[in-house]
């Protein structure tokens, strides 16, 4: 059956003043307790401030117990994936073999290319840096000595302690153009887009699943997940209006360019359960919800959802 997992407030903590910790981690206990699936964290340096995702996700796992933890997404592109690498072996240790890494590119925004910059990576070789970085991820994941001239110039290295899941954590990609699409099918485990229409979607992954067929890979291997926002409320001009708040606040654009580019549903519980359904009718078969505000009773509501569709 379809997994549903939740997406942690890390940017709206900082960007409403309260960065502590302590309620983030209650919150992860209390989306496991409901029978949440997966508990995911969010990435970005200076473009949106927040928590690091590596950080706290060993936090996460040690409330934790049960759930898939990731990222989503994880700009890997802006890491060195030496130390990538080990601390990801390290977070898949801590929590034993429940680790998905969630990766992308980021949208191409004046804010995030002051973030590349910032962080010293050329904006425009991102999604070569990005897929090195994993091949390169991998390798040393295999525990055998590492030898490697791109990017970056690797030596004989040699990593310690290797992941928990042989040959490490999923990957999954976010990536939802054409071309992100054949990326995910040749080398990712996952497809994990924001953008797709429920009506859209499974044309799209059957593109990522083609490209699988293309270079060889089994299709059914991989993933089929979906990153969705939401406003449950049963007045829809209340839940529209949040949301346009909420979407303004956070990306500082227009609400109408956001709704265009992100999948964001405002509307009652009926309504709500409805359209996840649709994705998993489409063929997601784990989807991420992050809510707009108001997130402990959008947290029982959508464990509700949960329940009442069978999926528990």
């Amino acid at each position: 059956m379809p997994k549903l997992g939740y997406l942690l407030p890390t940017r709206e903590r900082v960007m409403e003043g309260h960065p502590e910790t302590g309620p983030l981690l209650a919150l992860a206990e209390k989306a496991e307790a409901l029978g949440f699936d997966s508990i995911w964290v969010g990435d970005s340096v200076t473009a949106k401030p927040r928590h690091d995702p590596l950080t706290l996700l060993a936090a996460v796992a040690g409330r934790a117990k049960q759930a898939e933890l990731g990222t989503a997404v994880l700009l890997a592109a802006l890491r060195n994936p030496v130390l990538l690498a080990h601390q990801a072996a390290t977070l898949d240790q801590i929590c034993e073999g429940r680790l998905i890494l969630g990766i992308g590119i980021a949208a191409d925004t004046p804010a995030v290319r002051r973030e590349f910059e910032a962080t010293g990576v050329p904006f425009d070789r991102r999604v070569g840096r990005m897929n090195e970085a994993i091949r390169l991820c991998r390798a040393l994941w295999t525990g055998q000595r590492v030898d490697w001239t791109g990017f970056w110039t690797v030596e004989q290295a040699t990593l310690g302690p290797m992941p928990y899941r042989p040959g490490g954590p999923p990957i999954w990609y976010g990536g939802f153009l054409p071309a992100g699409r054949v990326r995910t099918g040749r080398m990712y485990d996952g497809w994990f887009p924001s953008q797709p229409q429920p009506e859209e979607y499974a044309v799209q992954f059957e593109d990522v699943q083609s490209a699988a067929r293309a270079a060889g890979r089994d299709p059914a291997a991989i993933a089929a997940a979906m990153y969705v926002t939401l406003v449950i409320d049963d007045d829809q001009a209340r839940a529209d209006a949040r949301m346009d708040d909420y979407l303004v606040r956070y990306y500082g654009m227009p609400a109408a360019e956001t709704r265009n580019r992100e999948r964001c549903f405002a509307g009652t519980e009926a309504g709500a359960a409805a359209w996840i359904k649709s994705y998993a009718d489409a063929g997601a078969s784990h989807i991420v919800l992050r809510f707009a505000g108001d997130i402990e009773r959008q947290l029982d509501i959508a464990a509700r959802i949960r329940r009442g569709l069978g999926w528990s």
